[in-house]
Parts: structure tokens; C-alpha cells; sequence
């Protein structure tokens, strides 16, 4: 048994052969370069690719597998050069009976052990989906149909960034998962907090008690990656371990979840859309503190504290430690040169952020730049509240 990094929510921005996938994402983000910045550069060892249904992106994989550089192995994923294995996803949004009786939307991500069962996920959902060939896109499904869909094809289904004001389960549609799934509700082995939430928030909800939680970086270009990731303890990387993992089955299991600390997040408070500001004071905040205006973006601080049933957040004995980690583009003084630099002495951001001690650092980037390293991998830098419209 060894511990592994894994990010389980990548984006694809563009085909090899520059087909739109993800439209709001980098165009750099393809399949073959997400394994090579996960092997080069993040150190990262199993990664969830979450646009693989794309008929132009199954494409692109096996013309990657035509290379030699990638193989699919038994127990599920694509391994890439024997460092990285690359879980196959895809992120459906489904259409669910919201809050108050309003038409809501959540958005799944649908993981699979072997590209002929997303392949044939992909045929099924282009019934259910009006271009197929993009990411993220509506069903005319529930998340309760889909995840019947996703277990024909071997798959399982982890409700995405449950917490966030748009297209998540507590964020727009409900206060309680098993209200969504109802009796599938067991079905589903794990949530992804999001980057505006932790373990601490989510803990305040007791139908999360059996729940594993994921932190993933949902990243929309290549430096993204690894923004939030999990450290996990297995045998070997591939799908058969994660899904074991999940389950904290022998003795497999998610060691740390590592993510920004919420406040950092892009709707951790509530946001005025009228005056355009974070609004101040005891969540939940309903209303603007200076317009009065109610035409609000609810943050997931606030809304949690609506939905929460525990008088006190208190995390099950099993539940492993949310480290804040800040990841390197973030920290005062490290700029891309220096960040290159690091890279080109040490090999991987997971190297930098977790195994070097100051000496190591200091030697290469100055006393000043290894103390905010440190710093910010002991968690002592200050950080200010997000909400609403700050930068992905």
C-alpha cells in the first residue's frame, strides 16, 4: 500500500483537432497534455478526466492509446508512461424539482472503469442530451434516472460541488440528498465539496455522516489542476482502487482532502447583483446591508447554515483531515519564473508542497519565498472572503 494524489474533476477545453468541449475553458486543456502536466509538473497520480463522453474526445483517446505513451490496464484507467492513471468521467447536468417547487439543476460526475463502457455511456446520454459533443451539458433527465444509466455502464455517479449557489444539489435544488436519490440514496459512495466549502461545513449536514468527501480542483486550464486534490491510500492506481477507496474498503481509503480554504472560494458569502459587493454580517444574509435589494446570490456559507440540522458541525471518527493547502500561484512571490524554477530543481508542485523542508527551498528561491511556502503549507497565511463574481 502506498499514498497517491489524485485530482477526480479536469476539464477537456478543445479537441486535438480544436473541437469545442468545454467552452469556457483553456484550449490547451486536451487529453494527452492533462497526462503530461499531471506527470511533469502536479505530480498528480490519478487523474478524473470528466469530459471523455464527447464523441471527439473518445477520438482523441484512442489515437493517445495508438502512441504507446498510454495503455488501458484490467482493473480500469489508462495509464499514462506508468505514472499517471486517468479515470474516464463525464459531467451530465440533470433536471431536478428544486426549492420551492422550481425547476433546478445539479450538475454528476459519472466516472467508468474502461473507454468501451463510456463509449457506450455516450451513445445512450446523446439521447438524452442535445450535442452530446460538449461538456457539462443539460439532460432531460433526474439525477434519481441517470445514476441507473451510469451503473449499466459500470460506472458510479459522485454528486459535483453540492454546495455552490449554481447547478449543485443543496445549492439550488434541495436541502437533503436522499430527498433526491431516495432509496439510490446509498448508491452514492461520495460527495465533492466544492471550493467554496470544507469538511468542517459539510459536516453540519448528519445525512453526510457515511459519506466520503472529494476535493477536486474542477480546473479550467492546466495551471488549475491540483488546485484542491485528496492524497489516498491504495495498492495501485487505477479505477478498481479508487472505487475501494471510496468505500474505505481493505484498508483503501482517502488519507487528506487538501483544498483552499473556503473563504478563498468564488461563492463562499452572499453576493449583491445589484451593488455588486460581498454583503457582510450573520449568515444567512437575505438581503443587501446597503441597497436592501433581495436580488442576491445566496453563498454557500449561507445557505448551509439554512439547510444544516446539527446544532454543532462534528465530523464522523473516520472522516480524514481537511488541510488548507494553498497551491503555488497563489502564494506571495512566486511568480511563473520562480515557479519554473522551482520545477526545474524539484520536478513536481507535489514535491514542493509537501516533501521539501525550508533548507531544500531556501537554497533554490531566497529566504523570503521559502518562508511563504512554508507559510502557507502550515496554514498560517491570511486569506479574504470571496463571493459571487471573484476570479474561477
Amino acid at each position: 500500500m502506498y499514498e497517491v494524489f489524485a485530482d477526480l474533476h479536469i476539464h477537456i477545453g478543445r479537441s486535438e483537432k480544436n473541437k469545442p468541449i468545454k467552452i469556457t475553458a483553456a484550449r490547451s486543456l486536451n487529453f494527452a497534455n492533462i497526462a503530461k502536466e499531471c506527470s511533469n509538473r502536479k505530480g498528480i497520480n490519478i487523474a478524473g478526466v470528466i469530459d471523455c463522453a464527447s464523441p471527439y474526445v473518445i477520438e482523441d483517446i484512442e489515437n493517445f492509446l495508438k502512441t504507446g505513451e498510454a495503455y488501458e490496464i484490467q482493473d480500469g484507467g489508462i495509464i499514462y508512461k506508468d505514472k499517471v492513471c486517468i479515470i474516464l468521467g463525464s459531467e451530465i447536468e440533470t433536471s431536478e424539482i428544486g426549492i420551492n417547487g422550481h425547476c433546478g439543476s445539479a450538475h454528476n460526475l459519472c466516472y467508468f472503469p474502461y473507454l468501451k463502457d463510456i463509449k457506450g455511456f455516450s451513445n445512450e446520454m446523446s439521447h438524452h442530451i442535445k450535442n452530446i459533443t460538449l461538456s457539462s451539458q443539460r439532460a432531460n433527465l433526474s439525477a434519481y434516472e441517470l445514476i441507473d444509466i451510469v451503473e449499466k455502464y459500470n460506472g458510479i455517479l459522485i454528486p459535483a460541488h453540492c454546495f455552490t449557489p449554481h447547478k449543485s444539489f443543496y445549492g439550488n435544488c434541495t436541502d437533503r440528498l436522499e430527498k433526491i436519490f431516495k432509496e439510490k440514496y446509498n448508491k452514492i459512495l461520495a460527495i465533492e465539496l466544492g471550493l467554496s466549502s470544507d469538511t468542517n461545513l459539510a459536516d453540519n449536514i448528519s445525512e453526510l455522516e457515511g459519506k466520503t468527501f472529494l476535493t477536486n480542483s474542477d480546473a479550467h486550464s492546466l495551471p488549475k489542476i491540483a488546485r484542491e486534490y485528496n492524497k489516498i491510500l491504495v495498492k495501485d492506481i487505477s479505477f478498481k482502487e479508487l472505487l475501494k477507496a471510496l468505500k474505505n474498503e481493505d484498508g483503501r481509503k482517502i488519507l487528506t482532502n487538501y483544498g483552499l480554504d473556503p473563504k478563498l472560494g468564488k461563492y463562499h458569502r452572499t453576493y449583491c447583483e445589484t451593488c455588486g459587493k460581498n454583503i457582510p454580517g450573520i449568515a444567512p444574509v437575505t438581503k443587501c446591508d446597503t441597497c436592501d435589494s433581495r436580488d442576491i446570490t445566496m453563498g454557500v456559507y449561507d445557505r448551509i447554515q439554512v439547510i444544516k440540522d446539527k446544532e454543532k458541525s462534528k465530523s464522523p471518527a473516520n472522516r480524514p483531515e481537511y488541510v488548507y493547502q494553498i497551491p503555488l500561484t497563489f502564494i506571495p512571490g512566486l511568480g511563473n519564473k520562480t515557479i519554473e524554477k522551482l520545477l526545474g530543481h524539484f520536478e513536481t508542485e507535489m514535491n514542493i508542497l509537501h516533501k521539501l523542508s525550508f533548507d531544500d527551498l531556501e537554497g533554490v528561491v531566497g529566504e523570503k519565498n521559502a518562508k511563504n511556502i512554508i507559510n502557507a503549507r502550515e496554514g498560517k497565511m491570511k486569506v479574504q472572503e470571496g463571493g459571487g463574481r471573484n476570479i474561477r
